[in-house]
């Protein structure tokens, strides 16, 4: 194999595949990743074996060097538009050869090239790999983490580096539409990744339902074989079909609405001052408790783990060494603390960031000691509130239907959080849907939700589907204004694709009224009546939805795509309003 592997490097018998990444929301592909493959009738024709044999026979960097250059100089042959992601090997990094490679040849362009590091290999010297890609960088070069989750010092580098791209591995993308544990892992990398100043890249979507959840989760570029597999001459367009089709479910999975209070399982504790061996004594006599917290006047100052404490006792002289010592000599001080009031989707994303996420967790209330979580309890919470979720979603969007609305609503007022509820009714939907039919009418509503979705914050805001064409958006973003107006911009825009010619031309459609008579109705607008409830004046859903329900029929009441802000925050006291008109 060894000289099989050096005859290929001669005769240069590599070809480049090219596969696309594609921008969700748009439809647009963003750039390729480069492939090298072997000569297909070869057992070297897959990647894997080929970058083996050259690691066996020590001409890896080689194999590396003329990978870049044959997926480049093909890329520019091939004119393909958008950035080329070049994958490179932590040793091919360290190489000195490099900056020669990327300085002399004009198809590794800063402006055009985004360089690639896997981390399915361990970096064995990680602050040269790390000057390194800082250089690059300086250069003018895009980073991308390839594989995150599959192996090594990926969330390490992600953290001092702040890749350009995060491309999350093709495991937790497979079935991610039936795993809710993959979907809170994917929804952490997210949230991590608008915090670093990072795009996420979804890999291996094969599915349009795992499109879907990934487009709901907020990931704006993919990458699998639903849009194309590895090719000689990849597509340079992706059909409109093909990111339209996973509109229906196209909506931000409803966030878990439960705190750490409820997974509090209390457990002895014991003072700084106590000696191992008397600790190790509370271990022996409660088979079941793997965690020991070390607790001051309240205040944790650390745990004692089950494994580690016996073993250090268990070695050699281990008892006569360590079973007199306080165990603040001994304990772990570096474990995860978290407030009962933390949101559950809060405490999944800090698990996944945490050390040791698979170890017990402490739960305080107002920085004193609480109790302690269990990841297990974690993971089945989620799941529970997942499946009642879905269970009260809107049939047609997906999106949280009126029982997660209410409670939604009723969270907030009780913890007193300022947040703006805005209503948003489709004007004419009912003779735009007696004119077309239900087909239509259905993709107009899942259009809007799609469009709803895209214009809010998933950290902060809330979409529901209350019925038919009305929709309720509960915000906290501070641009929520800015947002309002931009969804009647785009609404504006999108409306006359769902018209045939003939009533794009003229403006409208003849339809029968509710009286019905026949009569002309303009194209479908929006109405978005717009409130900020006080949370002192306001005692439930019931009192915003009222609030709500007023702005939007005042908004209905202008023409054209409408915004309407009230100044009522409470039911009480009489309608002083202003207008807006977008």
């Amino acid at each position: 194999m060894s000289s099989e592997i050096r005859e290929l490097l001669q005769q240069r018998e590599l070809s480049a595949l090219f596969q696309p990444i594609v921008e969700l929301d748009r439809g647009r592909i963003h750039g390729y990743e480069g492939l090298l493959r072997g000569p297909s009738n070869s057992p070297l024709h897959a990647p894997q074996p080929l970058f083996s044999a050259a690691a066996a026979a020590g001409c890896l960097t080689e194999l590396d060097t003329l990978a870049r250059l044959t997926v480049a100089r093909r890329c520019r042959q091939l004119d393909l538009a958008g950035r080329l992601f070049i994958n490179l090997h932590p040793l091919s990094l360290l190489d000195s050869t490099l900056d020669d490679l990327l300085g002399t040849q004009p198809e590794f362009a800063p402006t055009r090239v985004t360089i690639e590091l896997t981390e399915q290999y361990p970096l064995e010297d990680f602050e040269a790999v790390r000057a390194r890609i800082m250089a690059l960088r300086a250069r003018g070069y895009r980073i991308a983490l390839d594989d995150l989750g599959a192996g090594y010092a990926g969330l390490r580098l992600w953290s001092e580096v702040k890749p350009d791209y995060v491309k999350i591995d093709r495991y937790f993308i497979e079935g991610i539409d039936r795993d809710a544990g993959k979907r809170e892992f994917v929804r952490a990398i997210v949230d991590m990744g608008r915090q670093l100043d990072g795009l996420v890249i979804a890999e291996g979507i094969e599915t349009a339902d795992e499109l879907s959840t990934v487009r709901a989760l907020g990931i704006r570029l993919g990458q699998g074989y639903l849009f194309a597999r590895p090719q000689l001459a990849p597509p340079e367009t992706m059909p409109w079909e093909l990111l339209n089709s996973s509109c229906a479910s196209h909506a931000p999975l409803p966030r878990l609405s439960e705190t750490a209070a409820g997974l509090v399982t209390p457990v002895p504790v014991v003072a700084p001052s106590v000696t191992v061996l008397s600790a190790a004594q509370l271990f022996h006599d409660a088979p079941g408790l793997d965690t020991l917290p070390v607790v001051s006047d309240g205040l944790v100052c650390g745990v004692l783990r089950r494994a580690p404490l016996l073993n250090l006792l268990l070695a050699r002289y281990g008892i006569e060494l360590h079973g007199r010592k306080p165990v603040q000599r001994v304990m772990e001080t570096g474990m995860l603390q978290v407030e009962a009031s933390t949101r559950l989707e809060q405490l999944s994303q800090q698990l996944t960031s945490a050390t040791h996420p698979e170890a017990d967790f402490i739960i305080l209330r107002d920085g004193r000691f609480l109790g302690i979580g269990r990841m297990r309890d974690v993971l089945r919470r989620i799941t529970d509130l997942q499946i009642r979720n879905s269970r009260y979603a809107n049939p047609l969007t997906l999106l949280p239907g009126n029982v997660p609305i209410h409670e939604h609503l009723d969270e907030l007022l009780a913890s007193g959080t300022e947040f703006v509820t805005a209503y948003c009714d489709v004007d004419h939907f009912k003779p735009f849907n007696d004119h077309y039919g239900y087909a239509r009418g259905d993709q107009a509503l899942l259009s809007l939700a799609e469009l709803l979705s895209r214009h809010v914050d998933p950290r902060l805001d809330f979409v529901g589907h209350v019925g038919g064409d009305d929709f309720i958006l509960i915000l906290r973003s501070h641009d929520w204004r800015l947002r309002c107006e931009a969804i009647l911009r785009d609404f504006a825009a999108e409306v006359p694709a769902l018209y045939d010619e003939a009533a794009r031309r003229v403006g409208g459609i003849m339809s029968l009224s509710r009286a019905g008579e026949a009569m002309f109705f303009p194209l479908l607008t929006l109405s978005i009546g717009c409130v900020q409830p006080d949370p002192a004046r306001c005692r439930s859903h019931l009192d915003v939805a009222s609030l709500a329900s007023d702005a939007k029929c005042e908004a209905k009441r202008r023409s054209g795509n409408a915004l309407f802000i009230s100044r009522r925050r409470g039911p009480s006291r009489p309608q002083n309003q202003e207008t807006a008109a977008a």
